[in-house]
This record gives C-alpha cells, structure tokens and sequence, in this order.
C-alpha cells in the first residue's frame, strides 16, 4: 500500500484537497486498498483553509511512508521553521516529496529545489525566480519530475499532479480510466503547457481573446503576424508587441501551442494518422509537428499515439 499524506498549514489552498479524488478513485478502480490518504499539519487538529473552512488533520510524524505533497498558499507566506525543517528533512523517510501550486515556494524554502528543475503556477513565476535564482524553473509545464522531488503547476494542476503519481505507480491506462471517472475533458501528460493561463491571461481590451479564437477555427489556414495582426486591427509590428506584453510570448509561439493542444487531443480522441493530424491542425508536415511536440511535451507525436492506443476506451 501506498500511503500518501498532505500536509496543509493555515491559509492553505483547498484545491490541493482535490488530489484525494484521485487515490479514491484508484482505490476504487481495484477494488483494494492501495493508497492510504490522508491530510496532516504540523500539530493535527482543525487547520483553517483560505477559502475559509477548516479540515481536521493528523499530526506529522517521522515514520516512513511513500509520498509527501505540500499544498500551496495564495499569498506565498513563509511556513514555521519547524514545519520547514520537517519538509527538508523529509526525502531521507519518503519515497517522493511534492508540491502543489506555489507549495514549491515551501519546497524551495526548504532547500529541495537547489539547482532541481520545477514548476510553479504561472502568476507566481516571477516572484519565485527573484526569491530562489538557484532553482530551474519552468512554469510552461503541467508537472516536472527531478528525481525523488515532484512539483505541479497551478490549482487544477494537482490532480494532474496525482494522476502522474497514480501512473508512475500503476500504469498509463489506469491513470486515464481514473481520469475518465473523474469526468476529466482529458489526461493532460505533465510535459502540457499551462495553456489556457498563459494565453488567456491578461487582455483587459479583448483582443488576445479575439485573435486567439479566431486562431482556433482556422487552425489549417496561414496564421502568420501578417494575418492576426488585420484580425486584432493593428500593424503587425504594434501588434507583436501587443500580445507580447499581454500574455509574456510572441504569437507564433501562441499558435504552435494551439496546434500542438489540437493536435493531442485529435490523437487521443481518434485514429486519423499522424498525417492526416498534421494536416489539419496547420502543422503542414509530420517534421514540423515532431519539432513542436519535443519542445511542448518532451515527446514526439508517436510516441503519444502509441500510449493513447494501448489505452482502454470505455471505463
């Protein structure tokens, strides 16, 4: 059995509670125990959430167990040295230490991340780069893995987080049954880019939304500068630094990344081969489509159509 403990301290965010969901329905899924859930705190008893309910928790203890998540908090504040030093000390009793959220915050207080690759939610990026230079953040990524240490992205990103625990421990296809009972839209792979939050983030007028969904329907026309810049009714060159500013990327960058989302999920949800996908989702060639998965997922097309294949349809 797999015991996994939260650990949540005052102000935590409720999200993390989601990831129970997951081991629940694991457990479900096998008909056996095979996680052991619970939520802990440095001294047990009720913890007060931000959201403003409280969670009754055990207390943190030595022994040896599997996996160790640390919830985040809205307003990144530091936790009690006592509960830092637990966290440090942790990998010496436990098979993974996680994060969610900006929980790498905590992690990286606690000296885990030194020189380790991690992700954070996006929004808190900046923040984290000026406090711990020494950590190799990406915050265009779902969950990154280095070693004993895991972190996941923002809110939702923690059952992302819990699915790729459940499919480390258990398989690929077990984790996208639990996905499907959960009524998730789809296993999104930890390599995924924070897509919607990075693209959606910030376009008081409304153009990055308007250029945005004008991209989405004609995924297989030309979408170069040229083109979005008439849609936003801008000059091309206003218009890059535009969007740039708004959403932190250029917008060739946006648009592969919409290809590429389009595109897995196409792979996923049919067998049209990868061609085809090409084709349809503007990539044009299989090479350019290869070229834009290695760099938004680590992994090419095949390799995603192969995991998906071998994966169960119906629950």
């Amino acid at each position: 059995m797999h015991t996994i403990k939260l650990v949540v301290y005052p102000n935590f965010q409720a999200m993390a509670l989601a990831v129970a969901a997951v081991f629940e329905f694991a457990n479900l899924s096998h008909g056996d125990e095979l996680y052991d859930f619970r939520v802990v705190s440095e001294t047990g008893g009720p913890v007060m959430s931000f959201e403003g309910f409280s969670v009754n928790t055990e207390r943190l203890t030595d022994a040896v167990y599997d996996t160790l998540i640390v919830a985040g908090n809205n307003e990144c504040r530091p936790p009690p040295e006592t509960l830092l030093t637990y966290v440090r000390n942790a990998p010496k009793h436990v098979r993974r230490v996680a994060s969610v959220c900006t929980g790498a915050f905590l992690l990286a207080a606690a000296g885990l991340l030194d020189g380790k690759h991690a992700t954070t939610h996006w929004s808190s990026a900046s923040r984290f780069r000026k406090q711990y230079p020494g950590v190799l953040l990406d915050e265009d990524r779902l969950v990154i893995i280095d070693g004993q240490i895991w972190t996941s992205a923002g809110m939702t990103a923690s059952v992302d987080l819990a699915l790729a625990i459940v499919e480390s421990d258990l398989g690929l296809p077990v984790a996208r049954t639990i996905a499907r009972k959960l009524v998730l839209y789809q296993r999104r792979g930890g390599g995924q880019a924070q897509f919607s939050a990075l693209l959606e983030s910030g376009s008081n007028s409304g153009m990055v939304e308007k250029v945005l969904t004008h991209a989405r329907k004609h995924l297989s026309d030309d979408l170069s500068v040229a083109v979005l810049a008439e849609v936003a009714e801008l000059s091309p060159r206003q218009f890059s630094r535009v969007f740039h500013q708004q959403t932190g990327q250029s917008p060739g960058k946006a648009v592969e990344r919409l290809r590429v989302e389009a595109a897995r999920l196409m792979m996923e949800t049919t067998r049209h081969p990868i061609e085809a996908i090409a084709r349809e989702t503007g990539f044009g060639d299989r090479e350019r489509m290869r070229q834009a998965f290695l760099r938004a997922f680590g992994l090419p097309p095949q390799a995603i159509q192969r995991a998906s294949a071998r994966t169960p349809q119906t629950s």
